[in-house]
């Protein structure tokens, strides 16, 4: 069978938000050649659930017969790999019953709403969604797609009671879907940049996870689940660094605050940044590749461009009792603290990543995710309209929280600024600072 093109469109917002598919066929779906057995590694063993757990489920919602496992009919739990994965490729078979749906989650956390925590590769009766028996259904919720947000392409499912064989591959930011040697669905992730998505969806973004069986009350069977491990792709890609390993490039001295330099001459403003600068640079430092902050004063380090919307990617540490904070758009901020120790400075604090100085909206972070003080931690920020989500080392702290304006309370945040690098007397290191900006709507 001669193999058949795709054409790659990268997805872009429409009305409402919903972005319509990342792969559309000109005249049917690739066909690819199945991988290697070699490096993988069972998941399933055939005859008992060992190595998965069961949540959100009061009665039995899995279980196992011929060497297969299989959902119970009215069983809506959720049955997850006790361990996580980064980068794989997951394959195995599956058999539907007529009108049957499920899904199968990946990069998914144990708890919460596994299709927006995570991600969910919807399993599903195509021709009963056709016929219209499932209901309405968009194009993004029919098999393969990455629920609510990419749509597969259809008509490779073979009819209900009979063996399907899929392979899910996550790699990196790369999420492709192959049905019975088709390949359905190849998307970047880092080509969603509608605010509105990213909003219902942090965990598009998420870096590893549970592989979870996501059973929506009806009769599926699932058999010879295995999984190869990728390597951590070593780009950034899409993403731009902030900070060059060696200098301060990019970077200059923060100027008060919007308010205060909108009120200032062209010329009073310009000799105002030279001595910011100037005192900027004479508390931060670059050493072994780190960015670093050593002074006595509160003189932030902001970069000389302004954002919208983003996605920003910042490793840090501090010592004991550290304090210090990244600002969006130039307005404070996401928390960095010592939240072990104690003592008067973090006292409040159950952690770091919560928007602090929000007063109407939540502040403090959904949990404590911080590493032991003096080890590095990463954030990984997005910013989309006035929506914050914060991932602490790959634990989301802030889902979603609208960021205040900390300049002028009645007014919405700014709608755009610079990222700003809070010093607050104590030592604190930065590096591998990077950011991707993401779509923003037309004034």
């Amino acid at each position: 069978m001669r193999t058949q093109r795709h054409l790659h469109i990268r997805p872009r917002a429409i009305a409402g938000g919903v972005l319509i598919g990342a792969v559309l066929a000109l005249s049917g779906c690739r066909q690819v050649q199945p991988w290697s057995t070699s490096e993988f590694q069972s998941l399933f063993d055939g005859h008992s659930l060992a190595g998965w757990v069961m949540e959100n489920s009061e009665t039995p919602s899995y279980g196992v017969t011929n060497g297969s496992l299989y959902c119970v009919p009215g069983g809506k739990g959720k049955l997850f790999t006790e361990k996580e994965y980064e980068n794989f490729i997951l394959r195995f078979e599956f058999k539907l019953a007529p009108g049957a749906n499920s899904g199968i989650g990946i990069r998914a956390p144990l708890r919460g709403h596994t299709a927006t925590l995570g991600m969910e590769i919807q399993i599903l009766d195509e021709a009963a969604a056709a016929a219209g028996s499932l209901g309405p259904l968009r194009p993004e919720q029919y098999h393969g797609s990455i629920y609510d947000v990419v749509a597969a392409q259809q008509g490779a499912l073979k009819p209900p009671g009979e063996w399907n064989s899929e392979q899910i591959i996550a790699d990196g930011r790369t999420i492709t879907v192959i049905v019975n040697g088709v390949t359905i669905l190849e998307t970047d992730l880092n080509a969603i940049d509608d605010p509105a998505t990213i909003i219902r969806h942090p965990g598009l973004f998420r870096e590893r996870g549970h592989i979870g069986l996501l059973g929506h009350g009806d009769y599926v069977e699932f058999r010879n689940f295995q999984i190869r491990e990728l390597p951590r792709p070593t780009a950034w890609k899409n993403f731009v660094p902030l900070f060059n390993g060696t200098d301060l490039s990019g970077w200059k001295g923060s100027v008060g605050d919007p308010r205060k330099r909108a009120a200032l001459s062209p010329a009073a403003l310009a000799a105002a940044q030279t001595r910011a600068n100037e005192q900027a640079r004479a508390q931060w430092r670059v050493e072994a590749g780190a960015l670093v902050y050593r002074g006595t004063n509160t003189d932030n380090l902001s970069t000389e461009k302004d954002y919208v919307n983003f996605e920003l990617v910042a490793d840090w540490k501090i010592e004991p009792e550290g304090n210090s904070g990244v600002y969006l758009r130039g307005t404070p901020q996401v928390e960095i603290c010592d939240p072990f120790t104690g003592g008067t400075a973090t006292a409040v604090r159950s952690g770091s990543g919560g928007l602090l100085n929000n007063r109407t909206n939540a502040n403090q972070p959904l949990l404590t995710a911080d590493h032991p003080v003096g080890e590095w931690n990463r954030f990984r920020i997005l910013m989309a309209g006035d929506k914050v989500h914060v991932f602490l080392n790959d634990e989301l702290v802030v889902n979603g929280v609208t960021l205040e304006n900390f300049w002028q309370r009645d007014l919405p945040v700014l709608p755009f600024g610079p990222i700003e690098l809070e010093a607050r007397r104590t030592p604190v290191w930065f590096k591998n600072l990077y950011i991707r900006e993401l779509y923003s709507p037309k004034s």
